[in-house]
């Protein structure tokens, strides 16, 4: 991706004079949490800007696309008490966000979006994203990569309930940061968790009737999944698939407009 990209890198004639009609901010959030064993405290905010920078990157030279800086901390309540966790409270986070949104507004942009890679933040987003639309006017879209999908033909075994340094989320870092991860070190974790629901026709760990959960409740060593045989193959066409979505939904984010608004 080049500098121009990267709206921070530019100087305040440099951003006026971007075409901002059509134009998006792209506003990468983390979290600093938690990992398990083998993981960084840092992995979700390097997810969100590994995938936010990568699906920019793959635009047509001409689309109005800028990223700003990595927002590192997020709502991690749920890992707390364990060590290396930074958390934003649900109010600070929302605070945080509007103030982001507010001055894109100023600056003159009417598209943000918010690229998530804390499970954690979804939900907070979602309200913000709808507060900065009714305050400031902007088109507000927030992303988390996890609800990207995985390839159609990548076939995990438990897939839903390997939410937090699992399979997955291990092979990305594999792909994107070899150098952070402790694979000796990678153990499974929240073993019992299918079972727990698995014979629940309506309850479910995230899906239509979600519990409530904090770390404790499912895991003693802090990971919701088997890390064993992560690989980077599987991170590498995680990240492909991701960044190749993302990079198609900021096009038709680009000139998106409600019909109330033209």
């Amino acid at each position: 991706m080049t500098v121009e990209r990267l709206l921070h890198h530019l100087t305040t004639v440099d951003v006026a004079a971007l075409p901002k009609d059509r134009g998006v901010v792209v506003q990468p959030i983390g979290a600093v949490e938690q990992h398990g064993p083998h993981l960084p405290v840092v992995t979700d905010a390097l997810v969100a800007e590994r995938i936010a920078r990568g699906a920019v990157a793959r635009l047509p030279d001409d689309a109005p696309v800028w990223v700003l800086p990595t927002l590192h901390y997020g709502k991690s309540t749920e890992h707390l008490g364990r060590a290396g966790t930074v958390s934003l409270s649900t109010r600070t986070l929302l605070s945080v966000c509007e103030d982001v949104g507010r001055s894109v507004a100023a600056s003159g942009f009417r598209r943000l979006v918010f690229v998530n890679g804390h499970g954690g933040n979804p939900s907070t987003l979602d309200t913000v994203a709808r507060d900065v639309r009714v305050e400031t006017g902007l088109q507000v879209f927030p992303v988390t990569t996890g609800r990207l999908g995985l390839p159609a033909d990548l076939d995990l075994p438990d897939a839903e309930f390997s939410v937090h340094g699992g399979h997955v989320e291990t092979s990305l870092l594999l792909a994107l940061e070899p150098s952070l991860v402790r694979l000796d070190r990678a153990v499974e974790g929240g073993r019992a968790v299918a079972d727990l629901y698995r014979d629940k026709r309506h309850l479910s760990l995230e899906g239509v009737v979600p519990t409530a959960w904090v770390t404790d409740d499912l895991s003693a060593n802090g990971v919701i999944g088997d890390p064993v045989h992560a690989s980077a193959e599987v991170g590498h066409r995680v990240r492909e698939a991701w960044e190749s979505r993302l990079a198609q939904a900021l096009l038709e984010i680009v000139g998106f407009e409600f019909p109330g608004t033209v």
